[in-house]
């Protein structure tokens, strides 16, 4: 009867939470529910003498997170501006599964050429499907136990889109048997069956300035409804996820479409906060009439760029456009503290009592949440350069620089 009873409870917990909320693999853009949050997991007071490579391979350039399923992790990479590449390695002993190429790399304008024109986007991984936006906006769907191809959609070709002149920038999410992504001329939702189009939505093909996307979409429920939670270019929007309807929208300053970060949500509230333009909580209602309204609760000078931010408690924690990181009420968005200035990008993942954020520099930090001053508890150079989001599974934390992929492992 008692595990009768204790099954039961399982259950009813399963049919609550998100079927993320319950795995441990770090299977997409920032984790298992795309916030870089994972609460149940313990870390180490230190790193040095703490933790230690467990293996390492070489590899050409790429900006995708690393991903992981069942022991297993995936890596991107462009070989030679002509070849875009997947590879899939056993997590504990580095040792090869399987590896897929095809044709699919593109140069970006001149003016951002610092910034590489290799593979952006980070794939994602459900059951037996791993999903991969590369470069020219074509999203392939392969095999997880094979690396076989299963179906490929070319946006340009097949919708008529433009190819982002920057490359794919946005990391596709899977939500049970759909996906959704931000391709270069619209919002569209993707059967993963086949790779069939079933609806498309904030549609905008007018140029390099606001096609394409440079952020990631996220699930949430506001006001009651679940929904998807969208930055294009130029403004913040809620969508719905049967119809691709746009429900409410709230444009959002910028320099030149630079609207980059991965909305963060706290209940009925969304902080957002875009290059040159400023830092703002918006709370999303919707009225009996089935109206949606958005109204500003705080604005403030933060700037961010690249960097999204995690939320712990009433505190946002931000790395910023000027290379400082802060802490922010969420409340009254009140600057409880900025630190000096660090790298140019900071991937962050917490588990509520420390952060892990890894510079581009390649040093990874580990972080006391405060309210005070920025703590830092330990630093170890762990990379030489590391643009991509670092993942976190179980004991191991998996870090992707530009020539390489690393595993190191808590003691």
């Amino acid at each position: 009867m008692r595990f009768t009873s204790f099954s039961c409870a399982l259950l009813a917990l399963s049919a609550v939470l998100p079927a993320d909320a319950l795995a441990a693999d770090w299977n997409q853009w920032r984790g298992p529910n795309r916030d870089s949050q994972l609460i149940e997991s313990e870390w180490p007071e230190a790193l040095n003498g703490r933790m230690e490579l467990v293996w390492e391979k070489p590899h050409e350039p790429s900006y995708s997170g690393p991903i992981t399923q069942d022991g297993v992790v995936f890596t991107t990479e462009t070989i030679g501006k002509k070849t875009e590449k997947v590879t899939a390695y056993n997590l504990k002993t580095g040792e090869l599964v399987w590896e897929k190429e095809w044709p699919g790399a593109m140069a970006v304008p001149f003016f951002a050429a610092s910034n590489g024109d290799w593979i952006r986007s980070t794939p994602a991984v459900s059951g037996d499907n791993l999903l991969i936006l590369g470069m020219r906006d074509v999203l392939v769907c392969l095999d997880t136990k094979t690396g076989d191809e299963k179906w490929r959609l070319d946006f340009p070709s097949k919708t008529g889109s433009p190819l982002p002149a920057f490359g794919a920038v946005c990391s596709p999410l899977i939500d049970g048997d759909v996906a959704y992504v931000q391709s270069g001329g619209a919002l569209v939702k993707v059967s993963m069956a086949d790779g069939k189009v079933l609806w498309s939505s904030l549609e905008d093909t007018k140029g390099m300035m606001s096609s394409g996307s440079f952020s990631s979409p996220v699930i949430a429920t506001l006001a009651g409804q679940r929904q998807l939670v969208v930055q294009t270019r130029q403004a913040l929007c809620g969508v719905d996820l049967d119809s691709g309807k746009l429900l409410w929208q709230q444009p959002i300053e910028s320099f030149r479409g630079m609207n980059i970060l991965t909305p963060v949500i706290k209940g009925d509230r969304i902080f957002n906060t875009a290059h040159s333009g400023k830092a703002q909580l918006f709370e999303i209602t919707k009225a009996a009439d089935g109206g949606w309204s958005v109204d500003e609760i705080w604005s403030q000078k933060s700037q961010g760029y690249m960097s999204s931010p995690v939320l712990i408690g009433d505190t946002i924690y931000l790395h910023q456009k000027n290379q400082r990181a802060t802490a922010l009420g969420t409340e009254d968005g009140e600057i409880r503290w900025t630190s000096s200035p660090f790298g140019k990008y900071w991937s962050m993942a917490t588990n509520g009592q420390k952060i892990l954020a890894l510079d581009n520099s390649g040093e990874l930090l580990l972080v006391t949440p405060s309210s005070i001053a920025l703590e830092i508890d330990d630093r170890m150079k762990v990379a030489d350069d590391s643009w991509a989001h670092l993942a976190i599974q179980d004991d191991f934390v998996i870090v992707r620089d530009l020539k390489a992929l690393k595993v190191y492992r808590w003691k």
